[in-house]
């Protein structure tokens, strides 16, 4: 594939950590890149770093997905500009960490919506388009939490469940086209995802813990292009998630909520 052929690859929640990494990735390999996050300055400086550093194309959207209809705009924009898209990194997404009953019944639906139904929306509206390439590719960004039920983070881990869960099937019915579909499930990345979901205490023990993004951009990167169906990045995580498969749920959830609860 030469570089006037190459797609571009959309990526969501790409001002900051994983999605930003993912994006430097691509780039890397000659792709070009549509940046969609909220951070319109966030987003100007990466797409300038990215095209003096790499020669790519990278126009960017600054847009609020959680709200209703954001992902209609996404598509009219791509539509509008004639983008060739190849690629689909459903990256965006959030936590709200605190009991169910006491946390703020519009955070909590603004995160479903991020975290699920853009995810869905994007994918279905892309999936045409994407179709039109001899390989294309998604790529959902889902979780350790997707594993197990996690008290405190209720509604957050039952997202990525969903992810993992729905693109499981979306990999079964799309495996005779040309659209290669997969999970991929990191454990704590040094992201400041901890502190953005009021977890500051936790986020102090999880340094010990974290995964650098850009390493696990790589890992990311390396299991889409493999066609890998699921994939868990790092032995401890593995072990994790191997852990809650064997283990009473009980037990999981009991040890989760200790955690989570400092």
């Amino acid at each position: 594939m030469s570089e006037k052929t190459k797609p571009y690859a959309l990526i969501t929640g790409a001002s900051k950590g994983i999605g930003k990494a993912i994006a430097y990735e691509l780039a890397k390999q000659g792709y070009s890149l549509l940046l969609v996050a909220r951070s319109e300055e966030e987003l100007k400086a990466l797409s300038d770093d990215l095209q003096v550093k790499y020669g790519i194309s990278a126009p960017i959207l600054s847009i609020d997905l959680s709200i209703n209809g954001a992902s209609l705009k996404v598509i009219d924009w791509i539509k509008r500009n004639n983008y060739p898209v190849g690629f689909l990194v459903n990256n965006a997404g959030y936590g709200v960490w605190g009991d169910f009953s006491q946390s703020s019944l519009t955070d909590q639906l603004g995160m479903m919506q991020l975290n699920m139904n853009v995810v869905v929306e994007l994918s279905h509206l892309l999936v045409p388009i994407l179709s039109q390439e001899k390989q294309a590719y998604i790529l959902n960004i889902s979780s350790t939490a997707a594993y197990q039920a996690v008290p405190t983070l209720a509604v957050y881990s039952a997202t990525k469940a969903f992810v993992l869960s729905f693109t499981r099937a979306l990999r079964f019915e799309l495996v005779q086209t040309s659209i290669s579909v997969t999970c991929f499930s990191p454990g704590p990345v040094d992201t400041g995802f901890a502190s953005r979901a009021g977890l500051d205490a936790f986020s102090k023990m999880a340094e010990k813990f974290n995964m650098q993004s850009d390493e696990v951009a790589k890992m990311a990167v390396k299991a889409m292009f493999d066609k890998k169906s699921e994939v868990i990045p790092g032995f401890t995580n593995i072990i994790s998630v191997y852990a809650n498969r064997i283990l009473p749920k009980a037990f999981i959830e009991k040890t989760a909520a200790g955690i989570y609860k400092i």
